[in-house]
């Protein structure tokens, strides 16, 4: 890549990287799909989890902007066309009604619009908190029994909201971690404690998928705003 400025040859291998993450993520799904059909949650979650990856790939490759939003958008678009048409089930199919993977990607597109690239963590404390906090607790949620009850609709459980808080918290003192490391200033405990607090709150009304964007917004704000 001689001929490339290092820049470019960096954005290059991001856009790369993050490409063959979402291709990986879109082919284990389908596996998972076929091998665990009855369980039609796990392939999405599978999908819901790892993407959140991405944007630690963006932040360590230094994506820029103008590559970063329009493709996030894309992608968002794409999400919404695989909504409507059905052509990977693995990724969408959940049989009740939910935009959370468009919503998803419209939070990520929001997030990357309104912080990106000044505040890297900032994006990445929404997107990873709805990724690997909501992902795990719909996941652990199901899979063990514990006191429930439902709003709006939807069932929430003892097990799956402590999953949530826990796996919210733990992510963001690893992105506290991981920013105090890039020399960016980041919340301290208490606050780090209210946010997770915060999104645990806004993931019990998820019906039609809206904690998938409101999740990683108040969260990515909260991070900016007590900085």
């Amino acid at each position: 890549m001689g001929w490339i400025q290092p820049w470019w040859a960096l954005q290059l291998v991001g856009v790369a990287a993050v490409a063959a993450w979402l291709l990986v993520l879109a082919l284990l799904a389908i596996q998972v799909r076929k091998r665990w059909s009855d369980q039609r949650e796990w392939s999405r979650k599978l999908v819901h989890i790892g993407t959140g990856l991405v944007v630690l790939i963006a932040w360590g490759c230094g994506i820029d902007r103008l590559i970063a939003l329009p493709a996030a958008a894309t992608i968002t678009v794409l999400a919404a066309w695989n909504h409507r048409l059905r052509l990977l089930p693995a990724v969408e199919d959940v049989g009740r009604p939910s935009y959370g993977t468009v919503a998803y990607g419209g939070s990520i597109t929001a997030l990357l619009a309104l912080f990106w690239p000044e505040q890297p963590a900032a994006v990445a404390s929404g997107v990873l908190v709805m990724a690997w906090g909501d992902g795990l607790a719909g996941l652990l949620g199901a899979a063990l029994p514990s006191p429930s009850w439902t709003v709006l609709g939807q069932r929430k459980s003892l097990v799956g909201t402590t999953a949530m808080a826990s796996a919210s918290l733990l992510v963001l003192l690893l992105i506290q971690q991981l920013a105090q490391t890039q020399g960016l200033a980041s919340p301290g405990l208490a606050a780090l404690v209210a946010i997770a607090a915060v999104a645990t709150a806004c993931e019990q009304v998820a019906s039609w998928g809206i904690d998938n964007f409101s999740v990683p917004i108040l969260t990515g704000w909260l991070w900016q705003h007590w900085l």
